[in-house]
């Protein structure tokens, strides 16, 4: 089986995303009925890195949509052709057009979140919505959302959650030189994580900040450390000094990869409580690292913790909901991983993407498994 893969980001990219992309890719060319995989990326921002075997990455087709179309115009002259087209966001659908002019493939879409929430693009994104013979979404959160305003039948939807390494995840101490570039030393910390951009003001950020003084009168040791980076930080920093908590508040900007379990061992509390998560694989990785987190009722972070099982879910909108779930967490402590974190490993991720999707379709083209 050749499968040809259109994507926002995956190798060299940053963020949940992109992360799962890779995922993806690696879990389509791990199986063995796949030949090959072909992706073509939108966006490359960081040093590729090793791909996994079978994996044909035109990194040249991110030099912008003219460059894109390029490389969907020479897929498009492979003699060998597809068995499998995968479409890595809703917002490249009108792309799926041209494929048209070949012999009709099996497509997909994935859905990772938000995007996929409300009604978006024009006749041609409807279009292709009705030719897709499956949807991949990574919560159950945004499978109904989507399924509510496309009508599509329910079984083309699947669900398949965000993977995360476990083993590269583990508890451990607070690095002291970390402590020291914060100032987080003899402080106990609450932690978050994600893009600062003005356009995603869902992720969190404002609503513990506004909780931050009353909980200060109870724990005067607490301090606010907020990682990633964007357009928005700015703003929120201003709060913080409006606020009068501009002492408490720790901006990280964006932590690299090398940096992140030991940055995550920071923490004491882990909070991912906005109302735009599509699931939240940061959740996954605190918790892997023994971290109490925290999820939203207002989005699908709260599939990150197995609706309540591996932690608090709160209202963010509530404060007295926001504050009693920090409360919570505080007072349980750093410790282990919880029982049962290994639904969302890479194994398991794969076995899903295998299951659904590639062992029925090589069952089909009548390849052996």
């Amino acid at each position: 089986m050749r499968v040809l893969v259109f994507l926002h980001d995956a190798f060299g990219g940053r963020g949940g995303i992109a992360k799962f992309n890779r995922d993806l890719l690696g879990a389509l060319c791990a199986h063995p009925a796949v030949t090959e995989v072909v992706a073509l990326p939108r966006v490359i921002v960081d040093p590729v890195g090793p791909l996994p075997e079978k994996l044909t990455y035109w990194t040249w087709t991110r030099h912008g949509k003219a460059t894109f179309l390029a490389g969907e115009l020479l897929a498009l002259t492979d003699p060998r052709w597809f068995d499998l087209v995968i479409c890595g966001h809703v917002n490249l659908l009108p792309l799926m057009r041209l494929l048209e002019v070949r012999k009709r493939a099996p497509m997909g879409l994935i859905l990772h979140g938000v995007e996929a929430w409300q009604p978006v693009g024009g006749a041609e994104t409807r279009r292709q919505i009705g030719r897709l013979d499956w949807f991949l979404a990574v919560s159950q959160f945004t499978k109904d959302k989507f399924l509510d305003w496309t009508g599509l039948p329910e079984p083309k939807g699947l669900v398949v959650p965000n993977a995360v390494d476990i083993a590269a995840f583990t508890p451990g101490p607070k690095r002291a030189d970390l402590l020291t570039r914060y100032g987080l030393a003899n402080k106990r910390v609450l932690m978050g994580m994600g893009r600062l951009e003005a356009r995603e003001r869902y992720k969190g950020f404002d609503e513990v900040m506004e909780a931050m003084p009353d909980l200060l009168t109870r724990h005067p040791d607490l301090a606010y450390l907020i990682c990633g980076e964007g357009t928005d930080r700015p703003r929120l920093e201003q709060k913080a000094r409006d606020l009068g908590i501009a002492d408490k508040v720790v901006f990280a900007g964006y932590v690299p990869e090398e940096e992140k379990v030991d940055t995550y061992r920071l923490a004491d509390v882990f909070l991912l409580a906005g109302w735009g998560e599509g699931f939240g694989i940061v959740i996954i990785e605190a918790l892997a690292c023994g971290i109490p987190a925290i999820a939203s009722n207002l989005d699908a972070s709260a599939e990150a913790v197995l609706d309540g099982q591996f932690g608090p879910v709160v209202n963010p909108k509530d404060p007295a909901d926001l504050i009693r779930g920090i409360e919570t967490a505080l007072a349980q402590g750093r410790g282990e991983p919880p029982q049962g974190l290994e639904t969302f490993s890479a194994e398991a991720y794969n076995q899903r993407v295998h299951q659904m999707i590639l062992d029925p379709l090589a069952r089909r083209l009548g390849e052996s498994l």
